[in-house]
């Protein structure tokens, strides 16, 4: 078939373990250098990146489907990645299958969480970033900004956000497990960004005992400690302080481990006969997997807490069709308003450029 290309490759959940996704995620202070290396791309018009923990995506329009090709190199030459081995891992789409993807992404439908809410906000902070800097155009400002409409049609219409399950609430449930009643458990959040807070307020929701906030930011850790009640530790401090603690979550966006095995060693010498809980929400991992093997601690990583969230999902088991339906509708809508566009046709309808829709 003649004409530009509408794609989508990477790396999901459903294909690359948590290991591998660590490797393929992009850290903040390199994503900008990947995005204009991919400017420079010829025969790339449009593209734009999704990175989150649980996916990496580049959903682009190309001059033809070699530059795809293009694309895959650029990033695996970045994260170290041999062709081969990513792709035994890869999802690649082309055509209305995006379009189909994209919005069963943005509706909640591909995420580890069905019906999850948080995916729908990052897919849009993405597409305004990248429209921003001038790399979406005609095509891929339709499809996303239907795709938003599509997701609020479907939370509107469907149950499928109801009886959600969120990492943060399994992770309590859990506490509650092993320590039975929480109010006399001290917690320790390292990382005051928005996952852990959400944690952390799910902890003290459910009458959790003291809080304490470390970050690699002492001014961060003061501002949430402040929001939330708790007392600040400074981050060079946190390691040798690890024992006072019963429950540590780690959200961090570190490159590198910040709990490593000697430090939860130490810290377990401090308290032998008390069980320690790790709840490690950062990809890359904040904590060194080693330390699951350790007499009485306990690890759980996002990949464990959603495994456990699944076995929750009864509840939104029944609208998983009724998504699906009304996403397929949509989604072959939208794929002829943007076909004649890809073959050469009169440019797609876009919305104003510079507006992203609430």
């Amino acid at each position: 078939m003649s004409g530009e290309t509408l794609f989508v490759l990477g790396a999901t959940h459903h294909t690359a373990p948590i290991e591998v996704r660590e490797r393929l995620s992009v850290p903040a202070e390199s994503a900008e250098a990947l995005r204009a290396e991919l400017a420079g791309l010829p025969g790339l018009r449009e593209f734009t990146v999704v990175s989150t923990c649980n996916r990496i995506e580049f959903y682009g329009v190309a001059e033809n489907p070699a530059v795809a090709t293009e694309v895959q190199r650029a990033f695996c030459t970045r994260q170290k990645f041999t062709p081969e081995e990513f792709e035994r891992f890869r999802l690649s789409l082309a055509g209305p299958g995006v379009v189909q993807h994209l919005l069963e992404v943005t509706a909640g439908l591909d995420s580890q969480m069905l019906g999850e809410t948080e995916i729908l906000g990052q897919v849009k902070e993405a597409y305004g970033t990248a429209q921003a800097k001038g790399h979406t155009g005609a095509v891929l400002n339709r499809v996303f900004q239907k795709a938003f409409q599509a997701a609020k049609h479907i939370r509107s219409h469907t149950a499928i956000t109801e009886g959600q399950v969120s990492i943060a609430n399994v992770a309590v449930e859990l506490a509650g497990n092993i320590f039975g009643s929480l109010a006399q458990t001290r917690i320790l959040l390292v990382g005051a960004g928005d996952i852990g807070e959400k944690t952390a307020k799910a902890f003290q929701s459910r009458g959790a005992g003291g809080l304490t906030v470390s970050s690699r930011r002492l001014e961060r850790a003061v501002e949430l400690a402040s929001q939330l009640g708790a007392l600040a530790l400074p981050f060079n401090l946190m390691p040798n302080r690890l024992g006072e603690f019963d429950v540590v979550v780690c959200a961090t966006s570190a490159p590198d481990v910040v709990v490593t095995l000697p430090a939860v060693k130490a810290a377990m010498h401090q308290r032998p006969a008390r069980p320690l809980f790790l709840i490690d929400l950062a990809l890359p991992r904040d904590v060194d997997a080693a330390v699951a093997d350790l007499q009485n601690v306990f690890l759980y990583n996002l990949d464990d807490l959603a495994k456990i969230a699944e076995q929750n999902r009864a509840a939104r088991e029944a609208e998983i069709g009724k998504c699906r339906a009304l996403i397929a509708e949509r989604a072959t809508s939208l794929w002829r308003q943007v076909e004649g566009r890809l073959q050469g046709g009169s440019p797609a309808e876009g919305l104003p450029q510079g507006k992203v829709e609430s």
